[in-house]
């Protein structure tokens, strides 16, 4: 790939299953073995991205079932600090192991270890991509990985390092984030089931697909399909190309970026048709030979970025912090803060929760029913019989409620409940004082970016129904709550 301008590639690799297959990216999930035929090639896909010029980030997880193996424990245990305990053992043999092997190329690497605390915190946050930005000018390839040993909810619920890997991506505004399974792509319908289930190249509706399909991950990891899927609408927000292929077959990861980049600038595509599982042999994906025909990519699944992509502060207000409460808008308010406007007290309805100042909260919009006006009552009728309250819940005349975005607050909860619906020259009188005539400013709101329709195409397979959806890769029963 000389003479394309320098990428930003950031390459998840997982320990989950996606599918019918019991095995992990990069660890045996019976085993606990690390597939080192995987991961050499992996390294190897690495340095020769890295040769070419593009800055090369691995997010990868394995610490917990390195950590299984050494200790001779059969199953990932259920308490959490043993969990934590087997994460700091793994930890340190799977670096020294990345570390060996990209030492046979000598290319040097960096630990990079995060958490949710890290991320939430703006000035650390800051750090983090100025530490990136160094390892990239001498040469680095950083790889990254939750700190489970000091983690707790992470390891519960962030993924199995998909939204760790999404926000890596959007930080260091990556040009592509590739999420490596164990299956080629999304399919139409189930292929197990439906020989003629067709791979589903390219998907544009990322909500549509994350409304219907999941499924669980393995023993090992805490993922499924539904956490890359959540990954991939984080990554296309901030206008990050988002690839799924499978990770057995690493080189691809340079063949398909030099088929989407030749897409990019316009040129023709001879055959749309991707590689089939047939058509491809891991062994001539070795990167001795990154031979790319364009014209007959290797199977994956594309989800395109957002043409508009929300600036960086906008993303880590959304998807950085954890929000710690809730306050309710009227639609009023929230009109003013799609103009721009700051949040006043006059247009908050409630609050929900506990939180200080300058901490996250969702903003969620509740619409009220029309109060009936003297006018429109019966005649000898000057007041209503029942006057109308408002309400959320959905009915012929209101919506029900809709979360609109975060936002760093100026008060605490107790304060804003005090001044909610008053005017801003009141703060003082009710509080003592008036830190701001503002609840939050606007530079401190963040706003949820939704579809309009029209402006972008649907994806072709969601045309099928709910059951052609629920089959898009072969499914377990369970379900998980996706919530980021």
């Amino acid at each position: 790939m000389r003479g394309n301008r320098h990428l930003t590639i950031v390459i998840k690799l997982g320990t989950q299953d996606l599918g019918w297959k019991r095995s992990s990216s990069i660890v045996h999930e019976k085993t606990h073995q690390p597939l080192l035929s995987i991961l050499t090639l992996i390294v190897e896909t690495a340095v020769r991205l890295h040769k070419d010029g593009h800055r090369i980030v691995i997010v990868s997880s394995g610490a917990i079932a390195v950590g299984l193996r050494r200790m001779d424990v059969e199953k990932k245990p259920k308490h959490l600090p043993r969990i934590q305990a087997l994460a700091a053992v793994g930890q340190c043999r799977l670096m020294a192991l990345w570390d060996s092997l990209f030492g046979h190329l000598r290319q040097p690497i960096a630990q990079i270890l995060l958490t949710r605390n890290d991320i939430a915190d703006r000035n650390q946050y800051q750090n983090a991509q100025n530490t990136f930005a160094e390892l990239f000018n001498m040469g680095v390839i950083p790889i990254v990985n939750e700190n489970d040993t000091l983690a707790v909810s992470e390891i519960r619920s962030i993924g199995d390092n998909d939204t760790l890997s999404a926000i890596t991506a959007a930080m260091l505004q990556a040009d592509y984030l590739f999420l490596m399974t164990d299956v080629d792509c999304l399919y139409d319908k189930n292929p197990r089931t439906n020989p003629d289930a067709v791979p589903i190249e390219v998907v544009e509706d990322v909500a549509a697909l994350e409304a219907d399909v999941s499924s669980a991950g393995s023993s090992l990891g805490t993922g499924g399909m539904s956490t890359k899927l959540v990954a991939a609408r984080l990554a296309s927000s901030k206008g990050v190309t988002t690839v799924i292929t499978r990770s057995s077959n690493p080189g691809n990861i340079a063949k398909i970026v030099e088929y989407c980049q030749s897409i990019k600038k316009g040129q023709p595509e001879a055959s749309s048709q991707p590689l089939t599982p047939a058509d491809e042999d891991p062994l001539s994906n070795s990167t001795s030979s990154l031979h790319v025909d364009i014209s007959k990519p290797p199977l994956h699944t594309r989800f395109l970025p957002d043409p508009e992509p929300i600036r960086d502060r906008s993303f880590w207000l959304l998807h950085g912090l954890a929000p710690n409460g809730t306050i309710f808008i009227d639609e009023g308010a929230h009109r003013a803060l799609a103009s721009k406007a700051g949040l006043l007290p006059v247009g908050i309805v409630d609050v929900e929760g506990q939180f200080a100042q300058q901490e996250a909260v969702r903003l969620v919009v509740v619409p009220h029913k029309k109060r009936p006006s003297p006018f429109d009552l019966p005649d000898g009728i000057t007041t209503p019989t029942k006057p109308s309250t408002p309400s959320s819940q959905p009915d012929s005349e209101c919506k029900p409620p809709l979360e609109v975005g975060r936002a760093l607050v100026n008060y605490n909860a107790l304060e804003i409940a005090r001044i909610k619906g008053l005017q801003s020259t009141q703060i003082e009188s009710v509080l003592g004082y008036a830190d701001s005539e503002y609840v939050a400013l606007r530079e401190n709101v963040s706003l949820i970016k939704r579809d309009k329709g029209g402006n972008r195409p649907a994806t072709p397979a969601l045309a099928s129904s709910a059951a052609s959806l629920e089959a898009l890769l072969p499914q377990r029963p369970s379900r998980e709550d996706l919530r980021v």
